[in-house]
C-alpha cells in the first residue's frame, strides 16, 4: 500500500488499521480499525491530536520551579495553563527521519532556554504491526548537566456508554484543586478497574502506581476491543475523564508521577547524565469483539 500525505500529515496503512500522523508533535491525529475510530482527536492546543508524546516529562510542574543537585531551575508557561505542561514535544514541529507505508519515525531537538532548562534529542516511531499500533518514544539528555527526565504517551480513546476498562493498580493519588497530585492511598472502589467495569460518570484526573503495564478496553457498541501494553520505562499511568465531553477518555502510560519534581524520589523521574537516554513503548492491539463478550 502507498503512503499518503495531506498537508503536514502522513497516512499509514496495514490491513485493517489506518493511522494519520502529523509533523506537529509527531502526534497521531486519527486511528481507525476496520473503519471504526478507536482514538479521538481531542488533545493539543487546537484539539486535533488523538495521541501525543510527553517529553522530556509529562503533566505540570508546581510553581514552575524545581531544584535538582543543589541547583534551582525555572520554567515558563507553554500554554494558556499557568503551569508549564506536558513538555515541549507536543507543541513543536518534528522532522521526519524515515517512513514507509507502515511506519514513520520523527525526531525533535531543543536547547535550554527561558521556557525550560532541558536540552535533549527525542525520537518517536509510529508503527503498524499486524493489528497493532506501536508507539516508541526515546529521549537523550543533550544538556551539560544531569537532570530528571520522564516520558509518556497521551492517547485519547473513544468513549461510548458501554465502554469498559480493565486495568489494575496498587496505589492511587487523589487530586488537588490545581490539578496536581495530593496524597497516595488505596484505589477507591469507584476507580477500581481490576475486574473490568464501565467508566465512571464523573471527573477523573488521577495517577496510579503498581501497574503491570497491561490494560484492556472493550467497546460493545462498536464491536471492537483493544489490548494495551506498555514496557520500558512506562510503569505508571494517568486516567483522565472530563465532564465537558463524553466522547473520549485518556489512559496515559507514563514513566513517572505528575509533578514528580516535587515528590519523594522525584516521582519516578530518572536522572539522566549528559548522553544518557530513556525509552518506552506502548502497543495497542486491536481486534474484533466476539459477540459473546458483549455486556448486556
Amino acid at each position: 500500500m502507498n503512503q499518503g500525505r495531506a498537508g503536514d500529515e502522513i497516512e499509514l496503512r496495514h490491513g485493517d488499521l489506518v493511522v494519520r500522523v502529523s509533523h506537529r508533535g509527531a502526534a497521531v491525529t486519527a486511528a481507525t480499525y476496520r473503519g471504526v475510530p478507536f482514538l479521538v482527536a481531542a488533545g493539543g492546543p487546537e484539539e486535533t491530536m488523538a495521541n501525543f508524546a510527553m517529553v522530556p516529562f509529562g503533566n505540570r510542574v508546581e510553581g514552575n520551579v524545581m531544584s535538582f543537585a543543589d541547583r534551582d531551575y525555572t520554567f515558563q508557561p507553554n500554554t494558556a495553563d499557568p503551569l508549564y505542561r506536558h513538555g515541549d514535544g507536543w507543541l513543536s514541529l518534528w522532522q521526519l527521519e524515515d517512513s514507509s507505508p507502515e511506519h514513520a519515525q520523527f525526531c525533535f531537538s531543543r536547547g535550554a532556554d527561558s521556557v525550560s532548562p532541558y536540552a535533549y534529542l527525542t525520537r518517536q516511531e509510529i508503527r503498524l504491526a499486524g493489528n497493532a499500533l506501536v508507539l516508541t518514544l526515546f529521549v537523550e539528555n543533550r544538556g551539560e548537566t544531569a537532570l530528571p527526565f520522564g516520558l509518556g504517551q497521551h492517547p485519547f480513546f473513544a468513549r461510548t456508554p458501554k465502554t469498559r476498562l480493565m486495568i489494575a493498580a496498587d496505589r492511587y493519588w487523589n487530586e488537588r484543586p490545581d490539578h496536581l497530585p495530593d496524597m497516595p492511598g488505596p484505589v477507591p472502589d469507584d476507580f477500581d478497574f481490576r475486574s473490568g467495569r464501565l467508566l465512571p460518570q464523573k471527573w477523573m484526573n488521577n495517577a496510579f502506581e503498581g501497574w503491570n503495564g497491561r490494560a484492556a478496553i472493550t467497546w460493545p457498541e462498536l464491536g471492537i476491543q483493544a489490548a494495551l501494553e506498555a514496557d520500558g520505562a512506562l510503569d505508571r499511568f494517568m486516567l483522565y475523564m472530563p465532564v465537558t465531553r463524553g466522547d473520549f477518555f485518556c489512559l496515559e502510560p507514563m514513566s513517572h508521577l505528575p509533578n514528580g519534581h516535587h515528590l519523594p524520589d522525584f516521582g519516578g523521574l530518572r536522572r539522566l547524565a549528559p548522553g544518557e537516554a530513556l525509552a518506552g513503548t506502548v502497543t495497542i492491539l486491536m481486534s474484533e469483539l466476539p459477540v459473546q463478550s458483549e455486556v448486556r
